[in-house]
């Protein structure tokens, strides 16, 4: 696995790009994030289990943001190429609200127009190096990116949440900002692709995963993370990561 940070003119809305390469077949549990992800296929079979159905991945695909943990079966010898959008970022390269994708894994064909996504496709395919691939997509990127101006708002309140850690409630984040709770919440589904209750649940929890160590007492960890009651702290755990908290620290996530 290998990170690589954008060029400057990117770094607005992607956070970086991720090569996945399995050697061995590996299988991957993928915890929900605040990231919308584009996914480029380079050779290999990737498939995911949702409800315990499998599906294959389509050769380049984008991600919306789940509110469960998905399987990720890579095949020996696959590789992928991800896009990891800064939160709100993929909103300034298509025109449909962020909202419309939900949690589903859709072909990229179906949000820009067929012939540029089979383009790139090929161009990746014939590229020596990573690198290469790099340029590739970021000069695609650049075609679709949009002139719109970004939504301060909307950025403000993605900031306040990080800041919290996602411990906030919606009526508590609103006093902070001028703006009525509907019109908010509309305007932070179409650039983020989710609510901002989801949305910080999903910070909250990552933030708990993150700081947890091996001698860490979990009803200690869920104080901390303002879960007041074991109970209701355990259902969320369970929802988002599909294990118990202890089942789940014995084998985390790879990334």
């Amino acid at each position: 696995m290998a990170r690589f940070l954008p060029s400057p003119v990117l770094q607005p809305y992607i956070k970086h790009f991720l090569l996945i390469e399995s050697e061995q077949r590996m299988v991957n549990r993928i915890l929900p994030d605040t990231s919308i992800v584009i996914a480029f296929r380079l050779k290999g079979k990737v498939s995911y289990t949702d409800n315990g159905e499998t599906h294959t991945l389509p050769q380049t695909v984008i991600s919306g943001i789940r509110e469960t943990s998905r399987l990720v079966d890579y095949e020996k010898g696959a590789s992928n190429l991800l896009v990891i959008f800064n939160e709100g970022g993929a909103a300034a390269f298509f025109k449909e609200p962020m909202h419309e994708l939900g949690s589903l894994s859709t072909s990229l064909h179906d949000l820009i127009h067929p012939s540029k996504v089979s383009a790139i496709e090929e161009e990746l395919a014939a590229a020596k190096n990573d690198n290469q691939r790099i340029l590739i997509i970021e000069r695609f990127l650049l075609a679709e990116l949009k002139k719109a101006q970004p939504d301060h708002l909307v950025h403000e309140a993605i900031h306040q949440i990080k800041l919290l850690k996602g411990d906030i409630k919606i009526k508590d984040l609103l006093t902070r900002l001028p703006i009525s709770r509907d019109p908010f919440e509309k305007r932070f589904r179409k650039i983020t692709g989710t609510s901002p209750k989801h949305f910080a649940a999903i910070i909250r929890l990552k933030n708990l995963i993150e700081n947890y160590k091996d001698n860490s007492s979990l009803t200690q960890v869920a104080y901390s993370a303002g879960y007041f009651d074991q109970a209701h702290f355990i259902k969320d755990f369970r929802a988002f990561t599909g294990q118990t908290p202890l089942d789940f620290f014995k084998t985390p996530p790879l990334w």
